[in-house]
């Protein structure tokens, strides 16, 4: 093994500098001389998993990204020939939309079936460590797309890439390499906006990407009925997946992404199994749509998405449009450990603010008007008297009475059995009647992580202060902690 190691990076130098300068998410030349990030070994856990999955070191590879699950899949091949799924790993960070990359500058990361040849392997990113995903493909030329040097690296940072930490595509980099030292000319790469799952494709039916992706949706049939990399061709500006020579053909077809499709025939049993699967999935897809599956929101306003399990780690956390954005959500994922070691440059999503939702800040200025307000309505003290009264008598009594002072504003209040009052008054400062408008920025707390346990005790500790208190209690949804202070152990 120490004897086969200067071989094996004199190979791996061979291939990979034939690369050429990568610009924009990478900078650096292409040299794998003395790398070490780039010849970093397998980890001893994910080759146990191998010889227990019954697959070789060096045996084929073969990539899936999925943007709203966030998600990137390495599966290999085993020793039947088939691919199964090595391991999982959630994405960092990607930017712009569900739907196709289109031109230069739109922040789009690519969706479609693309292929990783050595030269694209980058071991002195900028970003750790990185692979060109090859857009644009024949297909996107075809349609006149534009882009270039969309990559996926590390650094957790995203401007039209797929985006890892460091730690994750030393693994992902390497699983790819050691493929190369087998004899894999080229892994593929399939990006997709989500897994083609039917109740995806109900909720997005109305998406004007659908028809693109019901394309894409073939070519990810095809590898689920067979668990076989699909051959892509192009022709006629669409994808053609495992085309065969067709019957009493002479010759292997030809194909041209803007030319007209040559003869071409898809071998019977491959055909049989996805029309049976697309069958089924469309089945279940109208079952969906006819018992009222909502449609999925667009035009968010949201750049990309970022996994929950980085997002539950940020105090300003949001997975964008990613799945698993709800605060409690996040919250049960905070003191889990991420996997690998977030930047503290880490720029997540932003949610699209609602008018009712962008003045958090000014929840404290009203806080004053109302507490000025309650003056004006001295007839209501006479009530106050009575619940106070009544509150002494069934032993309810004390300082957090005056909380519950501002409430009965109307008269039917009274037929309410007064204990009720008197017991929500720890409570209180979430029931001021004055702030029915705080209900709206109630998500932004709850997308704050690194809060989400402390306004619990935070709450019920200003609960006995003077009545102002009870206004000012909306101040902990405010960050009290910064990035810095938070990552500063896991740096």
């Amino acid at each position: 093994m120490i004897s086969r190691l200067p071989v094996r990076l004199l190979v791996t130098s061979a291939a990979l500098a034939a690369g050429l300068a990568l610009a924009g998410c990478n900078t650096d030349d292409i040299s794998l001389a003395n790398n070490a990030k780039a010849n970093q070994p397998v980890p001893p856990k994910l080759v146990q998993a191998m010889t227990e999955k019954n697959m070789e070191l060096q045996s084929p590879i073969l990539v899936r990204i999925f943007k709203q699950e966030a998600e990137l899949e390495v599966w290999k091949q085993d020793r039947d020939g088939r691919f199964a799924l090595l391991k999982t790993y959630p994405i960092c960070r990607w930017s712009g939309d569900l739907g196709p990359k289109m031109r230069e500058g739109d922040r789009q990361a690519p969706e479609g079936f693309y292929s990783i040849t050595p030269a694209q392997m980058n071991p002195q990113s900028s970003f750790y460590l990185s692979f060109n995903t090859g857009y644009p493909n024949a297909f996107d030329q075809a349609l006149g797309r534009t882009g270039s040097q969309l990559m996926v690296h590390g650094d957790c940072s995203s401007r039209g890439c797929y985006a890892m930490t460091d730690e994750q595509m030393a693994e992902i980099y390497s699983l790819g390499r050691e493929s190369f030292f087998g004899g894999q000319r080229a892994f593929q790469l399939q990006a997709y906006p989500f897994k083609m799952t039917p109740i995806n494709m109900a909720k997005h039916r109305n998406n004007p990407s659908m028809p693109f992706w019901k394309m894409i949706k073939q070519g990810y049939d095809h590898f689920e009925v067979t668990r076989q990399e699909p051959k892509v061709d192009f022709c006629e500006k669409k994808y053609v997946f495992d085309a065969t020579r067709a019957p009493n053909a002479t010759r292997d077809p030809v194909f041209n992404a803007s030319a007209k499709c040559p003869a071409y025939a898809i071998p019977e049993d491959v055909a049989d199994a996805v029309r049976e699967k697309q069958q089924h999935d469309q089945a279940e897809t109208n079952k969906l749509v006819s018992r009222g599956t909502p449609v999925a929101r667009m035009n968010t306003g949201i750049d990309g998405g970022m996994n929950k399990v980085f997002a539950a780690k940020l105090p300003d956390g949001h997975t964008g449009l990613s799945e698993g954005g709800d605060g409690q959500g996040l919250s049960l994922l905070a003191l889990s450990r991420a996997p690998g070691t977030i930047p503290s440059h880490v720029n997540p999503p932003k949610p699209k603010l609602t008018p009712q939702e962008e003045p958090v800040v000014a929840v404290s200025a009203p806080a004053t008007r109302v507490a000025a307000a309650t003056p004006a309505e001295k007839p209501a003290q006479q009530s106050d008297g009575w619940f106070s009264n009544l509150a002494r008598k069934v032993g309810l009594g004390g300082a957090e009475t005056t909380a519950s002072a501002p409430p009965p504003a109307k008269p039917k209040a009274e037929s309410r059995p007064a204990p009720s009052i008197v017991r929500a008054t720890a409570a209180a400062p979430k029931h001021v009647e004055p702030k029915p408008a705080a209900a709206k920025p109630a998500p932004a707390p709850a997308l704050k992580p690194s809060v989400s346990d402390a306004p619990v005790s935070a709450a019920a500790a200003p609960a006995p202060a003077a009545k102002d208190a009870t206004i000012a209690g909306a101040a902990p949804a405010l960050p009290a902690n910064s990035f810095e202070s938070r990552f500063g152990a896991m740096k």
